[in-house]
């Protein structure tokens, strides 16, 4: 499985605009399109920042529809009176649900970057060491780890029921992250708390 990420800095005040258009609009073309597997939107009011990933059965089906995201994402970052949208393309490597994560939970994003060919490796790891003790946090809904393999990038979503959840933790998950990143010998370089504004991710469990 293979996603596709559009993350645009727009005008705070715009957010639920954004929300609206990829709510009434992208998503409902997306859930007709039979080799797409979902969509999510991740959100921070404060900042203005979005992100949209669509999921994808196999990385042909994601390439195929890259002039029709085109067209999204110019009318998306107009919405949110962006500047630029930054597009990334990414391998679904691990996704698990304890529970469905409804629209308006709590996200913790961590991008990381690791020598590519030691991913394996941390993937393995993430799944028998990470995973479980990130579960176990009050709130836990779901978790996934989407992977650049050429590039040695790698994006996390941990979810959590709210924002209120996410909160209560913070500090514990951040924690658990940065001692796997230095274990694993990565770099983490971005951290941020966000909205699940649309969680609407029909991609099978791949643990």
């Amino acid at each position: 499985m293979h996603a596709r990420s559009t993350s645009i800095k727009g005008n705070p005040d715009n957010v639920d605009a954004g929300i609206a258009y990829v709510r009434d609009e992208v998503l409902p073309a997306t859930q007709q399109a039979e080799s797409c597997i979902g969509l999510s939107m991740l959100t921070d009011r404060d900042s203005g920042r979005c992100i949209v990933a669509t999921a994808w059965k196999d990385e042909q089906a994601m390439r195929a529809t890259a002039e029709e995201d085109r067209a999204v994402r110019d009318r998306l970052t107009q919405t949110l009176a962006g500047e630029q949208a930054d597009v990334q393309t990414w391998e679904i490597a691990i996704l698990h649900r304890e529970r469905p994560a409804g629209d308006g939970a709590g996200a913790q994003v961590s991008w990381a970057r690791i020598a590519p060919n030691h991913l394996d490796d941390l993937l393995h790891a993430y799944r028998s060491n990470l995973m479980p003790k990130l579960a176990e946090l009050p709130g836990f809904c779901s978790l996934s780890m989407l992977v650049d393999r050429r590039n040695g990038r790698t994006v996390s979503v941990t979810s959590f029921e709210t924002r209120e959840a996410l909160a209560l933790v913070r500090k514990h998950a951040r924690s658990l992250r940065e001692q796997f990143a230095r274990a694993m010998g990565a770099r983490i370089v971005d951290v941020a708390e966000m909205d699940l504004a649309l969680a609407h991710l029909r991609a099978p469990e791949t643990v």
